[in-house]
């Protein structure tokens, strides 16, 4: 049974078990387009169907990660098929185990809300949005919370980080962020809100425009 229960691979010239990082933000985002949808859906429409699923299925996925093997994560495996040409980055296979751990509780809980019980509560949405956040962190950025929460836990110097963000060095120039870009930046985001509050009203006003027009229509007043 230890030839396909384990965690973790061992890769010459690396002191701890590790995992492809490019393997696992690719199973974070093809988890996180269906997050999304059934997040929204359930918003807009109420319906839960898709949502259950989705849970039942995410909890699924990482009870499999956690407690069998990450090699045989159905999300991972997808995962590995799309990066499979890349060359692989190696982080260590602890921190990972520890923020999919995460994940799998907040799974387990929201497989009791949503699909068990079904209470109607926004502790659902709230972890939700968690674990969208997770996600997003981790498929957008490659920054993984859930391995920084284990790094602050943790008394010894983690190894094998993701990008390297445990070892200190100094920021290259490509890598630094200028005044002119902050600034730019900013004009960027008051121009959009200033734009987007502009259409709501511009939107607001022809919505009442029709009403009124409507109105009049009713009472007889439209040739």
């Amino acid at each position: 049974m230890d030839k396909y229960l384990y965690f973790g691979e061992k890769v010459d010239g690396y002191d701890i078990p590790v995992l492809n990082e490019r393997e696992a933000r690719a199973g974070a985002g093809i988890l996180l387009l269906p997050a999304i949808a059934s997040f929204v859906n359930s918003y807009l429409t109420h319906d839960f169907v898709f949502t259950k699923i989705f849970v039942t299925v995410f909890m699924v996925d990482f009870f499999i990660r956690v407690f069998i093997n990450p090699t045989y994560s159905p999300s991972l495996i997808l995962g590995r098929f799309f990066v499979q040409n890349q060359t692989p980055e190696y982080v260590g296979a602890l921190q990972k185990r520890f923020a999919w751990s995460i994940g799998f509780i907040l799974s387990v809980i929201m497989f009791f809300i949503i699909v068990v019980f079904e209470i109607m509560t926004n502790v659902k949405i709230a972890i939700c949005l968690l674990c969208i956040t997770l996600l997003f962190s981790e498929t957008a950025f490659g920054i993984c919370l859930g391995c920084i929460l284990y790094f602050k836990l943790q008394k010894s110097k983690p190894l094998y980080c993701p990008g390297n963000v445990c070892e200190v060095k100094t920021k290259e120039k490509i890598q630094q962020i200028s005044k002119i870009q902050i600034i730019s930046l900013l004009l960027f985001l008051i121009t959009l809100f200033f734009y987007s509050q502009s259409m709501v009203n511009l939107d607001t006003h022809k919505t009442k425009a029709n009403n009124t027009k409507q109105m009049k229509c009713e009472t007889g007043k439209c040739g």
